[in-house]
């Protein structure tokens, strides 16, 4: 009886929602630093080891809550597709790096340094954490999601992003 109580246990609890942590937000008070996260989509993706293309920002006038957080964008379009479904859209560990989740830490995501994999973006802190990120990509997202669960509920970081300065969208 009581297995099958577990059993019924994990079914239901298989089909309740995942909420993800605290999105990280920095100095402008928007996720991924008011950088549209539906147009990197668009943006050519560089090969591994060459820097990706900027991102593209976004727009105090165009803006969606999600996960606790304002996200904003370059245009309605992107604002209507990331609506019609924002887990696709945004980064993976809640705008925090990539490398430093695959670490067992969460440290600030730098919307200029992306890539996206198995269609999903991921977003790393400094360009030598993005190169040692970039030497075993699946090893790396591998060892993040292992991490994930146990790192997820703890406090979004309140790091800054070295050499970036980001600015709130216009």
């Amino acid at each position: 009886m009581k297995r099958i109580l577990l059993a019924a246990a994990a079914v239901i609890s298989l089909g309740l929602p995942v909420f993800a942590g605290e999105q990280y937000i920095d100095g402008t008070g928007y996720a991924v630093s008011g950088y549209d996260v539906v147009a990197y989509r668009s943006l050519p993706q560089s090969t591994v080891g060459t820097s990706q293309p900027s991102g593209v920002p976004g727009k105090s006038s165009l803006t969606a809550e999600h996960n606790g957080a304002t996200f904003a964008f370059a245009t309605e379009a992107n604002r209507a597709a990331f609506l019609s479904d924002p887990d696709y859209y945004a980064p993976q560990y809640d705008g925090h790096c990539a490398y430093g989740v695959s670490k067992g830490g969460k440290v600030p995501g730098n919307p200029n340094l992306w890539r996206i994999v198995d269609d999903k973006l991921y977003l790393n802190i400094t360009t030598v954490v993005n190169g040692f990120w970039e030497e075993d990509i699946p090893g790396n997202i591998n060892l993040a999601e292992g991490n994930w669960p146990g790192i997820e509920p703890n406090n979004a970081s309140g790091n800054k992003i070295p050499n970036f300065t980001s600015s709130a969208p216009d």
